[in-house]
Parts: C-alpha cells; sequence; structure tokens
C-alpha cells in the first residue's frame, strides 16, 4: 500500500477540497488499494469466522469524506482509510473487527464500539453472571500476545446504575465499550503479508467477539 501511505501523508499536509480534485485520480487508485487488501483480510478471516463469508469489501470501507456538520475542525477529509468488518458491513453494530491504515498511527481493533443502551446492559449483565468465561478470553495467551487489556475509552469513574460500588468486578462493568485495539508499525502494514498478519490477530479477537455476539442474542 506504498501508494496510499504515500497519498494520505500529502493529504495531511494539504487538506482541501482544491488539492483533493486535482489528486483525485490517485485518490481512487488508493481506494482500489485499499479494497484489495480488505478483501484478503475478509477472506481470510472468514475461515475461522464464517459470518464473513461472501461479504464484500466495499461494505466495509469508510468514505474519506468528514462529517464537519458538529465540529469545530472543518478539515473535509479524514487523514486514513478505515474498514468494519462485520457480517453485515460497515453498518452492524454488532461485534467485529476494524482496520485503520494511517502513516504512523496504523492499528486494528475489533470488540462491540457504542453499544445501544440495551445492549450494553445485557452484556453487563452477562459479564455479572459470567465473569469467569469473560476472563478466561482476556487472559489467553493468543489474546495477551496482541492485546493488553479492554480499551478504557468513555470508561465511568462510579458504578454504572444497578450495581454496587463494592462488585467485585465494577472494573469490567465500568466499560462502557468493549474493545481492544492492536498498534501497528508502518512497515507491518507495508509487508506482502500484512492481511494473514491481520487474520491472525482478528483471530485471536474472535472468543471476545463471540461472548459480545452471544449477549446480544
Amino acid at each position: 500500500m506504498e501508494t496510499t501511505f504515500k497519498f494520505l501523508k500529502q493529504l495531511a499536509k494539504n487538506n482541501d477540497k482544491e488539492w483533493f480534485d486535482a489528486n483525485r485520480k490517485t485518490y481512487e487508485t488508493c481506494k482500489t488499494e485499499f479494497e484489495a487488501v480488505v478483501k484478503m483480510v475478509i477472506d481470510k478471516s472468514a475461515s475461522f469466522d464464517k459470518g464473513l463469508t461472501g461479504l464484500e469489501a466495499k461494505k466495509c470501507m469508510f468514505r474519506i469524506n468528514r462529517d464537519v456538520r458538529f465540529s469545530k475542525d472543518k478539515s473535509p477529509y479524514k487523514l486514513n482509510m478505515g474498514a468494519s468488518i462485520n457480517p453485515g458491513g460497515k453498518k452492524d453494530m454488532g461485534a467485529g473487527y476494524y482496520m485503520h491504515i494511517e502513516p504512523g498511527k496504523c492499528f486494528l481493533a475489533g470488540g462491540c464500539y457504542m453499544p445501544q443502551p440495551d445492549v450494553l446492559a445485557k452484556i453487563r449483565q452477562e459479564i455479572d453472571y459470567n465473569t469467569a468465561d469473560l476472563k478466561k478470553i482476556l487472559n489467553a495467551k493468543d489474546f495477551k500476545t496482541y492485546f493488553k487489556e479492554l480499551s478504557p475509552e468513555d470508561k465511568l469513574k462510579t458504578a454504572p446504575k444497578g450495581y454496587p460500588k463494592e462488585h467485585p468486578e465494577l472494573s469490567l462493568l465500568q466499560n462502557k465499550h468493549f474493545i481492544v485495539m492492536h498498534h501497528l508499525k508502518d512497515s507491518e502494514v507495508l509487508d506482502k503479508n500484512f492481511p494473514t498478519y491481520a487474520a491472525k490477530v482478528f483471530k485471536a479477537m474472535l472468543p471476545l467477539n463471540e461472548f459480545l455476539r452471544a449477549c446480544m442474542d
């Protein structure tokens, strides 16, 4: 993805419509390049997550245009290429996988981000009932190879409604997102074997996604 990295670096210095329009052909090349990588990752991941079988890469890729309606930053374009690899594509709010390609800030992630209140309640209830199952997943050797812990982003400072402050698993229940992240070096993404590596990381994440999907059923 050398072309994509070069384009994104230039975009970071020229984030305006005039420059983008002048370089639109290069962007279209990058988009095709990224789509091919996403497809390879999907195909490899479908071998262990059957819900991804037949999933089209295009349905997973996010637009590069930013939604600036409610933002002080009016820069028109994102500085990354992203894809949400879920059984239902990027619009699927269930547990899945995410690829973020941005020079110097690449990462792979997954789990359930911003679950709706009813879904969040179900996840917390399952943690309350079956903490041992989740802990086993989070402490597994394959999981620990790529992830340290659940992301603490937006974590509550107090106990969630309906749970005592003395709850033995309060730290897990305080999470508002149930996601993990694996940061990447640019060289790892540019390596020809990156799709295989990405699928390997996602496979280590699968037990967490299965736990979260079971909570939602």
